[in-house]
């Protein structure tokens, strides 16, 4: 299958200043545009520091709502209590970053996406959507970035990279372009385009943060970070022109921003539905959430949090980046109050406490700093002055989502040895066909341009072969790694708009790794170009 793709580089975003704000005894005298930045280690390290705490205390201030407010804000008290931080120490937007971070400190800066891919491979924590994804298709052969290529992952837009990049801002303060560097390579093993823009955006703000107090300042540098011509670019520039719009009025700029973007989701889980994962949109969140928050720790929590969908990762992004600006000295302590006491305890399947990942990124940074031209002499990190250049341009759109068809729907056929079963749609309970036997055909008949076959994946899962309008098309294959959990089954874009069919024949052999020859539908979704 050929798929169109755009890598042409972008032209330079020009005119951007990052403006610089002495901070007595944190930013050193003696600058101007165009001159090297200077921290002192003490800044250095309080503003790492900050950006860790201030994930922590992001992802367990939102984690009580996480998607449980989807196309809708979120009212009422959001309470807080110190003690809570605990929560951050079994969240995967912090355990899955010091994967990436770990492979950094054994491997080194040097590090290849191989290298990153297989330390994401033999991961032992649970996956979902665009990691999950590129879990499987590690385990069954597929290299990164393949792994995060559409071709091969639906979730290639999803937020999965955009809330694991924070560790890669961090350890580049003040240098974009290293940010997106690491970026790509770690972005790649599990998404794609805007995906990954996510994570350089992010990046980007972080390494802004380190010399920036103004919010605006900080949005617009991280999307210097990535192509204009991007989706992701375009929703961050409508979030830009909604707060100007409405300065005051953080609620009708989160209410036009998803009357044009909160719809059309790909993601097998978010398509015709109100549930979003999409990187942009998430991502856009929190660009009004620093943009209303003006700098304030627990006003940029607050409304972040409100914007609903991820909004547990959402905050956290947010808040570390606050974080980075503020210095942990500028936390307010009824936030940071409860990290002390948890300060050396591990994260979830990492060798890293709060301390060790905090010293961790200061040593890295210091190396990126070195490496990027700039030195150390004595207590004075001099940091070369480095603009932001967008990325590369790569697009994927899937189309919208016209129809969602569960496995009773007429639109299926079924022959051969199919169960029928009760399943759940995300919406209410629906019919699921389920084969364990090699030689029984499924066929799916659809109008559109493209179409996912969703079902459950597991240990026990078989194939199949696959055929679009007679020809063949590939193999499905539903076997999973145990604590992965995906449903997209088999994908195709790019076909000619018109009436379609997909036949799926069960076949008698299975992966290697599998225990028996399930395959299960639950659904077809059918979508239609733009």
């Amino acid at each position: 299958m050929t798929r169109p793709r755009g890598f042409a580089r972008a032209t330079v975003i020009s005119g951007l200043a990052i403006s610089l704000v002495i901070l007595p005894g944190a930013v050193l005298n003696g600058q101007s545009e165009g001159q090297p930045r200077r921290l002192t280690r003490a800044a250095l390290e309080d503003k790492i520091r900050g950006g860790w705490a201030g994930q922590m205390i992001g992802v367990s201030f939102g984690a009580p709502t996480e998607f449980q407010s989807n196309g809708r804000l979120i009212e009422g008290a959001l309470p807080w209590a110190p003690g809570r931080v605990s929560e951050a120490l079994h969240q995967d937007d912090l355990y899955v970053d010091m994967t990436f971070a770990a492979v950094m400190d054994t491997v080194g800066l040097d590090a290849t996406i191989d290298d990153y891919a297989e330390a994401f491979r033999i991961s032992k924590y649970p996956l979902w959507h665009a990691n999950a994804a590129a879990r499987r298709l590690l385990n069954q052969g597929v290299k990164a970035p393949l792994s995060g290529d559409p071709r091969n992952n639906i979730h290639a837009n999803d937020i999965d990279f955009q809330i694991e990049s924070d560790f890669i801002g961090l350890m580049t303060p003040g240098l974009p372009q290293e940010s997106n560097r690491y970026c790509s390579l770690v972005g790649h093993v599990m998404n794609h385009g805007d995906g990954v823009y996510g994570g350089m955006f992010f990046g980007g703000m972080y390494s802004a943060a380190f010399f920036e107090r103004e919010a605006s300042r900080i949005v617009e540098a991280g999307l210097a970070t990535i192509p204009a011509a991007s989706g992701y670019a375009g929703i961050v520039r409508d979030a830009v022109a909604l707060w100007k719009k409405y300065p005051s009025d953080w609620r009708r700029a989160w209410t036009e921003l998803g009357a044009k973007w909160d719809r059309d989701d790909a993601c097998t889980d978010g398509a015709s539905k109100a549930f979003n994962i999409d990187a942009r949109l998430n991502g856009a969140y929190v660009a009004l959430g620093l943009l209303y928050g003006g700098g304030d720790f627990g006003r940029t929590l607050d409304i972040t949090t409100r914007f609903g969908q991820d909004s547990d990762c959402n905050p956290s992004s947010a808040a570390g980046i606050v974080g980075v600006m503020l210095g942990y000295s500028g936390i307010p302590e009824a936030y940071k109050a409860g990290i002390p006491s948890l300060a050396d305890t591990r994260f979830d399947f990492t060798e890293y406490s709060f301390n060790a990942i905090t010293q961790s990124t200061i040593a890295r940074a210091l190396k990126v700093i070195v490496r990027a031209g700039g030195r150390v002499d004595g207590d004075t990190i001099i940091i070369p002055l480095q603009a932001p250049l967008p990325a590369p341009l790569e697009q994927w759109d899937m189309g919208t989502p016209v129809a969602r068809l569960d496995a009773g729907d007429p639109a299926w056929t079924f022959t051969g040895g199919w169960a029928t079963e009760a399943g759940w749609n995300g919406v209410g309970v629906s019919e699921r066909k389920t084969s364990t036997t090699g030689g029984n055909a499924a066929t799916f008949a659809f109008d559109g341009t493209a179409v996912a076959l969703a079902g459950r994946m597991s240990q026990d899962g078989g194939r199949a072969d696959v055929f679009v309008d007679g020809t063949a098309a590939g193999t499905l294959d539903a076997y999973i790694p145990v604590r992965t959990f995906d449903n997209d089954l088999w994908h195709r874009d790019g076909l000619r708009a018109g009436p379609h069919t997909v036949r799926v024949v069960t076949r008698e052999d299975a992966n290697p790794q599998s225990a028996g020859k399930r395959i299960t539908f639950d659904v077809g979704i059918v979508y239609r170009a733009r």
